[in-house]
C-alpha cells in the first residue's frame, strides 16, 4: 500500500492556510490592541487567550457535526469551503475596523472571526484521515504537519514587506497591515477552492475505509461503523488525549516562555534566544518526513515513547544549564525532534480508535485536549516564573513531559501494526 504524496500534500493546503492565519494573528492583534486602541499587556493577554477558550468549545462541536454532515460534496468539504469564505470576508474587514472603527466594534470583528475558524479546523483536519488508510496516517500526518510549518512561515516572510509604516501627526510610528490580511484572506480562499478541486472526498474516502477495513479484517481490535470502544480502548484514548495534554503543558510552557527566561537567567539578547527557538523549529521541520517513514516501522507508540524520553533528555539539560553555549543549540535542535516524533503519531493515534463516522469528533477530542493545555500552562507556569523564580520553567516542564511518559507507557490501543516489507518495496511512496 502507497501513500499519494502529491494528494495527501493537496489535502494539507487548508491546514496551511489555518496556520498562516494564526501566525498573521499571533502577530498582528496584540500590535492592534497595544498601538491602536491603548490596551495594557494583561487586557491584551486575556484578549489573546479567548481563541483557545473559544476553541475548547467549537473544535469538538463541529468536529462531530461534520460527521453526521451528508451533504453531496462531502462530510468535511462545506465546512471548508463555508468557513474560509466567510473568515477570508472578516479577515478582509479588519483593516477598515482598525483604522476607522472603536475597540468595541474590533472586538465584535475578533469575536467572529475566532468562531467562524472554529467552524472548520476540526473538518479541515479530519479530512486526512478520511481519505488516509489506516497504515498510512503516521507518514500523512508528517507531510500535514509539513504544510502547516509551511504555513506558519508564510507570515514571517511576508512580514518584511507586506507592512507599511509611516509617521502620524504626533511622529508616532503607524504600522498598516492592509496588505497582509488581503494576502492572508486570498490563501484562504485559493487553498479551500483548491482542495475542494482536487480532493473528491466521498469517493476517496470511500476508497481509504474500504482499504482500512481489509487490512482490519483479521484482528481482533478490529472497529466498523458505529460499534462503540470496549472498555479497554476507552482507556487508551482517555490515556492518549491525557497525554496530548501533559505534553502541550510542558512543550508550550518553554515556547511561551524560553525568551524572558533565556534573558532573565542567561543574560543574553533578545535575538539569541529567537534563534534558540529557530534552530527547534527548523529541527522539527526537518524532522516530520523522515519520522513519519521511522513510525511506519516501528510504530507510533514508540516513536511517541522515543520523542518524549528526548525532550525529557532536553529539559534536563535546560534545568541544569547556567548559562548559554551551543549545547543550548543542539538541546533545541533535539527539541525539534522529539516535538515531530510525538506530533506526528499522535493525532493518527487518536483517530485510529474511531470509527469512520466518528472521525471528525475524535479529532475535536484531540484539539479540546492540546487547546485546554495552552489556556491551563501559561497560568500554572508564569504563576511560578513570577513567584517562585525563573528556574522553575524546566523543572516544570520536565515534570510535565515525565507525566506524559507514564501515561503513555499504558496505552495499549491507537498503534498501527507495521507490515514487514522487503528490499526497496520498504521505500515505495506513490508520488
Amino acid at each position: 500500500m502507497k501513500l499519494n504524496v502529491r494528494r495527501t500534500a493537496l489535502v494539507g493546503l487548508g491546514f496551511m492556510a489555518i496556520s498562516a492565519f494564526w501566525g498573521v494573528y499571533d502577530f498582528t492583534v496584540p500590535l492592534i490592541l497595544k498601538n491602536t486602541y491603548g490596551l495594557g499587556d494583561a487586557l491584551a493577554g486575556v484578549i489573546m487567550a479567548l481563541d483557545n477558550i473559544v476553541a475548547l468549545f467549537l473544535l469538538p462541536f463541529f468536529g462531530s457535526l461534520s460527521d453526521r454532515c451528508t451533504c453531496r460534496i462531502g462530510r468535511r468539504m462545506p465546512f471548508i469551503l463555508g468557513g474560509a469564505g466567510v473568515a477570508a470576508v472578516l479577515t478582509l474587514l479588519m483593516p477598515a475596523v482598525v483604522k476607522h472603527a472603536p475597540l468595541t466594534a474590533f472586538l465584535v470583528l475578533l469575536g467572529l472571526l475566532l468562531i467562524t475558524m472554529g467552524t472548520f479546523r476540526s473538518p479541515t483536519v479530519a479530512l486526512m484521515p478520511d481519505v488516509t488508510p489506516k497504515p498510512l496516517r503516521s507518514k500523512a500526518n508528517a507531510i500535514i504537519n509539513l504544510m502547516g510549518a509551511l504555513g506558519g512561515a508564510i507570515p514571517l516572510v511576508l512580514m518584511n514587506f507586506a507592512v507599511i509604516r509611516t509617521t502620524d501627526a504626533a511622529g508616532n510610528v503607524v504600522s498598516d497591515y492592509t496588505i497582509l490580511f488581503v494576502t492572508i484572506a486570498a490563501l484562504m480562499v485559493i487553498c479551500a477552492v483548491t482542495v475542494f478541486m482536487t480532493i473528491p472526498e466521498r469517493r476517496l474516502a470511500s476508497e481509504a475505509e474500504a482499504q482500512s477495513r481489509l487490512m482490519d479484517s483479521g484482528r481482533e481490535e478490529s472497529r466498523s461503523g458505529d460499534k462503540q470502544l470496549s472498555a479497554s480502548e476507552k482507556k487508551s484514548l482517555i490515556l492518549i488525549l491525557c497525554s496530548v495534554s501533559l505534553w502541550f503543558m510542558g512543550y508550550n510552557a518553554v515556547t511561551t516562555a524560553f525568551s524572558k527566561y533565556a534573558m532573565a537567567t542567561w543574560n543574553v539578547a533578545e535575538a539569541s534566544a529567537a534563534n534558540c527557538m529557530l534552530v527547534g523549529t527548523v529541527g522539527a521541520i526537518v524532522s516530520y518526513w523522515p519520522v513519519g517513514l521511522i513510525s511506519s516501522r516501528i510504530g507510533r507508540k514508540k516513536m511517541i515513547l522515543t520523542g518524549v524520553s528526548i525532550l525529557m533528555l532536553c529539559f534536563l539539560t535546560g534545568t541544569i544549564m547556567k548559562e548559554m553555549n551551543f549545547v543550548a543549540f543542539i538541546m533545541f535542535a533535539l527539541v525539534g525532534l522529539g516535538w515531530a516524533s510525538i506530533n506526528v503519531n499522535s493525532f493518527p493515534m487518536v483517530v485510529e480508535l474511531a470509527a469512520g463516522s466518528d472521525v471528525g469528533r475524535y479529532t475535536g477530542f484531540y484539539y479540546t485536549f492540546s487547546m485546554a493545555a495552552q489556556v491551563l500552562t501559561p497560568i500554572l507556569s508564569g504563576y511560578l516564573l513570577e513567584h517562585v523564580g525563573y528556574w522553575t520553567l524546566f523543572p516544570y516542564a520536565l515534570l510535565m513531559v515525565t507525566c506524559a511518559l507514564i501515561t503513555m507507557s499504558q496505552v495499549k490501543h491507537g498503534d498501527n501494526k507495521p507490515v514487514a516489507r522487503k528490499g526497496l518495496e520498504a521505500l515505495d511512496v506513490e508520488d
